[in-house]
C-alpha cells in the first residue's frame, strides 16, 4: 500500500503491531492467512473445507508436508485476537457436512488458528525441535479490501470517479434514481439531514441492485453501504457522491461540506482500522472470485470483475519478506487470485477456466503497473458439488456433470425439490482466453459469451467408511491451494 495512504501515526501503529507479531512468532512460528473474495465467491466454503480437510485427512496429493507423511498432528486452538469473532468453524461444516446446505456467506471480520505439527525437510533443521506453524486465518468481506483505495481518494474524486461509472452500461439504468436526486440537489444550500439520508439510501439501494445475482457487478465501493452492521444509520455512513462544485471548496455548513465531512469519517472511522488493525499485518492472501458467474451475466460483469481486480491488487504488495519489512511494513510475499466452482465445469474445461482467470489478473496487474511476482492464479472448487459423467445423444458422447439441484433451482423450465439428481451439459469456455477479450472489447452491440450453465447443486453427500465415519469433504485443486499458501513454511 502506499505510503502516502497512511498517517505517521498509523505507520507507528503498524510497526509496533508488527514488532509484537514478529515476536510473538519468535516463540510459535505463525502464518496470518487473510481470506477474501469478490460478491458470492465461496469465502466461508474456501475456509471450512480447508479446515475440515486438513483435520480429517483429505486427499490432498499436491500438498506435500501431508502427501510426504511429514506431519504428525494437526488441530485447532485459541486465536490470538480476543476482540476478533471466531470463524464459526463447526456452524459451518455441520451446515455443509449434515445439513448440506450452503453456510451463510462473510459479513464480518473472523479468524481461526490452525497448528500443524511437522517434521522438517531439512535434517539440519530436525536436530534443534520438531517443527510447529500455527496459521492464522482471517476471514473478511472483499467489500472491505475495495474500500482501501478510497484511502487515496477525496470527496472530490471520489464523486467524480464513482459518478462516471453510474452512468455507464447498465448501471446508468440501475443508478437512475439516485443520480435525478443527485442532480436535484444544490449543493451551497445549507446541510439537511433528511436530504442527506434521502441521497445515502438511493445511492446503497444503487449498489446493491448492482451486486444483485442478475448483474453481478463488482466495483461496489463504499464496502459498508452494502454491509453496514453496527454502523447502519451512523453519520459515517449517511453520506453520497454529489456533482462537484463548479471552483474550490464549497460554504462551510453546506450540503457538499456535510458529505465531504462525513465521507472522511467514513475513511477514519472503517476503512483506516481495518487497514491497520487487520490487513497490514497479513503474510499471505488469498482472493476468490466467481468468473462463471461474471462470464454468465454478460461483457459488462466480465469488464467490471477486471476493473475490481485491478483495485484489488493495487492494495498488495506481493514481495519477499525481511526482517526489516516485517517489523516495518509487513509484505504479503504471496498472493493467490483463485477462480471458484470449477466443479461447475466438466475437467476438460478447468484449465480453460484457470487460462481465463490469469488473463483477468494479468490484464489488471499490467493497468496497475505492477510486477507479478508472488501472484498465482489458478481454478478450484472448495466443495466438489457434482461429479462426472458421459450421456449418448445423436450418436455422440456428451460430457455432463451430476449433481443435486439445491430445492427451487429451475432449469429448462423443470424446478427442482433438493431431494432429485440430475445431469446437465456445462456448456465449454474457449481455448483461447484472448477470443473472448477481443469480442468484449469490439463494443460490439451482439456479443455473445460461452454459454456456461451456472446451476446452483446442493453439497454433496459424503460417504462412510466402514467404522461410519464420514470421509472428507471432497474438494478441486484445494491442496494445490495449500500448497502455494503455506506449503514452504513448512518445509
Amino acid at each position: 500500500m502506499p505510503p502516502s495512504l497512511t498517517s505517521f501515526a498509523d505507520d507507528a501503529r503498524i510497526a509496533l503491531d508488527n514488532l509484537t507479531d514478529r515476536a510473538t512468532g519468535l516463540v510459535n512460528p505463525t502464518v496470518r492467512l487473510g481470506v477474501t473474495g469478490l460478491s458470492r465467491s465461496g469465502k466461508t466454503v474456501f475456509i471450512s473445507s480447508l479446515v475440515h480437510n486438513l483435520l480429517h485427512g483429505g486427499r490432498l496429493p499436491l500438498f506435500e508436508p501431508v502427501q510426504s507423511g511429514r506431519v504428525s498432528a494437526i488441530r485447532l486452538e485459541e486465536q490470538p485476537d480476543d476482540g476478533v469473532p471466531r470463524f464459526q468453524y463447526e456452524d459451518h461444516i455441520r451446515a455443509l457436512v449434515k445439513d448440506r446446505v450452503w453456510p451463510d456467506s462473510t459479513r464480518a471480520i473472523s479468524e481461526l488458528r490452525v497448528t500443524i505439527d511437522y517434521q522438517s525437510a531439512s535434517g539440519w533443521n530436525r536436530m534443534f525441535s520438531p517443527g510447529r506453524l500455527s496459521i492464522d486465518i482471517v476471514d473478511y468481506p472483499g467489500e472491505w479490501l475495495l474500500d482501501l483505495p478510497l484511502l487515496a481518494k477525496d470527496f472530490r474524486t471520489f464523486s467524480e470517479d464513482t459518478l462516471a461509472l453510474a452512468r455507464t452500461g447498465i448501471r446508468a439504468e440501475l443508478s437512475k434514481t439516485w443520480l435525478e436526486l443527485t442532480q436535484a440537489a444544490d449543493l451551497h444550500a445549507a446541510a439537511d439531514e433528511m436530504q442527506a439520508r434521502d441521497l445515502a439510501t438511493s445511492f446503497a439501494a444503487y449498489l446493491k441492485a448492482c451486486k444483485a445475482d442478475e448483474r453481478s457487478l463488482s466495483t461496489l465501493p463504499p464496502g459498508r453501504f452494502l454491509l453496514p452492521g453496527d454502523l447502519d444509520g451512523s453519520p459515517a455512513l449517511t453520506f453520497a457522491p454529489l456533482l462537484p462544485p463548479p471552483e474550490g471548496r464549497a460554504e462551510k455548513g453546506s450540503l457538499w461540506a456535510m458529505m465531504e465531512r462525513r465521507y472522511e469519517a467514513y475513511k477514519s472511522v472503517v476503512v483506516k482500522p481495518f487497514f491497520r488493525e487487520h490487513f497490514a499485518r497479513l503474510d499471505r492472501q488469498i482472493v476468490l472470485v466467481d468468473a462463471l458467474q461474471a462470464i454468465n451475466r454478460g461483457p459488462e460483469a466480465v469488464q467490471d470483475l477486471e476493473r475490481a481486480l485491478t483495485d484489488v491488487l493495487a492494495c498488495f504488495r506481493p514481495g519477499t519478506n525481511s526482517l526489516l519489512s516485517s517489523l516495518l511494513g509487513r509484505r504479503i510475499d504471496r498472493v493467490l487470485v483463485a477462480a471458484t466452482k470449477a466443479d461447475h465445469l466438466h475437467h476438460e474445461s478447468h484449465d480453460r477456466l484457470d487460462a481465463l482467470t490469469r488473463r483477468l489478473v494479468e490484464r489488471a496487474v499490467h493497468r496497475i503497473g505492477m510486477a507479478g511476482a508472488g501472484i498465482d492464479v489458478m481454478a478450484l472448487a472448495s466443495v466438489r458439488a457434482t461429479r462426472e459423467a458421459t450421456v449418448r445423444r445423436d450418436g455422440h458422447d456428451l460430457p455432463v456433470i451430476v449433481g443435486t439441484p439445491i430445492d427451487g433451482e429451475t432449469i429448462g423450465g423443470e424446478r427442482f425439490d433438493g431431494i432429485r439428481k440430475t445431469a446437465i451439459f456445462p456448456g465449454d469456455l474457449p481455448e483461447n482466453p484472448e477470443s473472448l477479450f477481443a469480442a468484449i472489447e469490439s463494443n460490439a452491440g451482439d456479443i455473445h459469451l460461452p454459454d456456461v450453465n451456472v446451476v446452483r447443486f446442493r453439497p454433496p453427500q459424503l460417504e462412510e467408511t466402514g467404522g461410519g465415519i464420514k470421509l472428507s469433504v471432497p474438494h478441486i485443486r484445494l491442496d494445490r491451494a495449500m500448497q502455494f499458501l503455506f506449503g514452504d513454511r513448512l518445509a
